[in-house]
């Protein structure tokens, strides 16, 4: 089973940067896709970043140009640098792992990311 531990969330004011972090444990295999969403109170959990395995990347139409999400070259992280923060992006962040096609996405705890104006 894999474990999934985030760190890097906090309270910023608008217009800062924060980097997210994920390392996944519990698999020696590679992830066909891994990234990030996030749920704001009281609305649905939505994308913000997805990295296949063969570097393909998909944003959330409100983060494109200002956030980017990257691996590290054992392909067991994934981070998720954010610039020019808005309030609008405060949400719990949530990274995510998927082992295979069709498997359901694995998911860590969440971190809290609360950006002030």
């Amino acid at each position: 089973q894999v474990q999934l531990a985030e760190s890097g969330g906090g309270s910023v004011q608008a217009g800062e940067s924060l980097r997210l972090s994920c390392t996944a444990s519990g698999r020696r295999a590679g992830f066909v896709a891994k990234g990030w969403y996030r749920q704001a109170t009281g609305k649905e959990r939505e994308l913000v970043a997805i990295m296949s395995a063969g570097g393909d990347t998909r944003y959330g139409d409100s983060v494109k140009g200002r956030f980017t999400v990257s691996t590290d070259k054992a392909g067991n992280a994934v981070y998720l640098q954010m610039h020019n923060l808005e309030p609008e992006d405060t949400a719990v962040y949530y990274c995510a792992v998927r082992i295979a096609s069709g498997v359901p996405w694995s998911w860590g705890q969440g971190i809290q990311v609360t950006v002030s104006s």
